[in-house]
């Protein structure tokens, strides 16, 4: 098992490598220029513009520029944004509790819908029921997640008015928050309402972002079901007579659940990837809007330092699923 594990860790060396200088690359392409943006073109002399080039480094080679960023990475220094001059490390874990609330939540949410769904739709296959739920699937996946938030909008919030339209809780309650998770500090702080306010705020957000993964789930639950209800033992447990909740619940989920842990740590970076949208339109403070805001601006530490960040939790996870692989199937280890 130690061996398989450092064949995975392994393969964090070349990734890291390039998702680095895709980081660094990725806002040097866009069109605009940081210093022109942070001071203005009004009352920008050539002077002073030059003084500020030579101060952020940016006179400087490419290739220096992008050795500086990667040995400063690696003694953990993601650098100070240019915009609020504090060390990108501390803003963005300052912000990353948000991000990881709704990604957590919107994961709860598409896991506990989208497994009971592809099974169901596996043991009723070929019927109404399932061609009920692969198509919901399928036009929960196809639709926009602008789009679909703002439908939400509309519906919940506007005309019936039963969830906020963005923040994280009601302007009425403050309390201090030392954990960054709104649902955990709102119940510790005792006040009244604070923590069903929390909840209506996260509602929406929740549905629209874990919509995608939900559907995914679904039908990746239910093409492993498929193939798993073929297997002999499965025809053999049935011969016994066990009970269909039996077999479809412990024998064939347990067997199919290498694939849908598949999609499930795939799912992380669509659940990240999907924050900047989600957090833009509701307003939500976290690392998605953060990154977006950066992009903006120009602010290159930022932007350089959150998608390292996030890349780097993706492959986390990732290494994870792989080692989960190993305890559920001893097989793979082999390989």
């Amino acid at each position: 098992m130690l061996k398989y594990f450092a064949s995975r860790l392994l393969t964090f060396i070349p990734t890291f490598l390039g998702v680095t200088i895709i980081s660094f690359s990725f806002i040097r392409v866009l069109p605009g220029d940081p210093i022109i943006v942070m001071a203005g073109e009004r009352g920008l002399t050539d002077e002073r513009y030059a003084e500020l080039t030579a101060q952020f480094g940016f006179d400087r080679p490419i290739y220096i520029q992008f050795w500086d960023y990667f040995t400063g990475v690696l003694q953990g220094d993601l650098g100070d944004s240019f915009v609020t001059k504090r060390p990108v490390w501390d803003e963005f874990f300052a912000l990353f509790p948000a991000t990881l609330e709704l990604a957590v939540c919107a994961m709860i949410f598409a896991v506990l819908l989208g497994l009971p769904a592809g099974v169901i739709a596996a043991v009723n296959r070929g019927k109404f029921l399932d061609r009920a739920l692969m198509s919901s699937a399928l036009v929960g996946y196809s639709m926009p997640i602008f789009w679909w938030a703002l439908l939400l909008i509309i519906v919940f919030s506007g005309d019936l008015q039963w969830t906020p339209v963005s923040g994280r809780i009601d302007l009425i309650y403050y309390f201090p928050d030392p954990t960054g998770f709104m649902l955990i500090d709102s119940l510790a702080s005792g006040q009244k309402g604070a923590f069903a306010s929390a909840v209506r705020h996260l509602v929406l957000p929740t549905i629209v972002l874990g919509t995608i993964p939900l559907a995914v789930i679904a039908r990746q639950t239910r093409s492993a079901m498929l193939e798993v209800l073929g297997e002999d033992y499965i025809r053999t447990a049935r011969a016994k007579g066990l009970s269909p909740g039996r077999i479809n619940g412990i024998h064939a989920l347990r067997n199919a659940l290498i694939p849908v842990i598949t999609v499930i740590g795939l799912s992380v970076g669509t659940l990240l990837g999907g924050a900047i949208l989600t957090e833009t339109i509701f307003s939500w403070p976290g690392v998605g809007k953060w990154m977006l805001d950066s992009i903006f601006r120009r602010d290159y530490p930022v932007v350089q330092g959150g998608l390292l960040m996030i890349a780097v939790m993706v492959m986390v996870v990732n290494l994870t699923v792989d080692v989960l692989y190993g305890i559920i199937n001893p097989k793979i280890r082999k390989r």
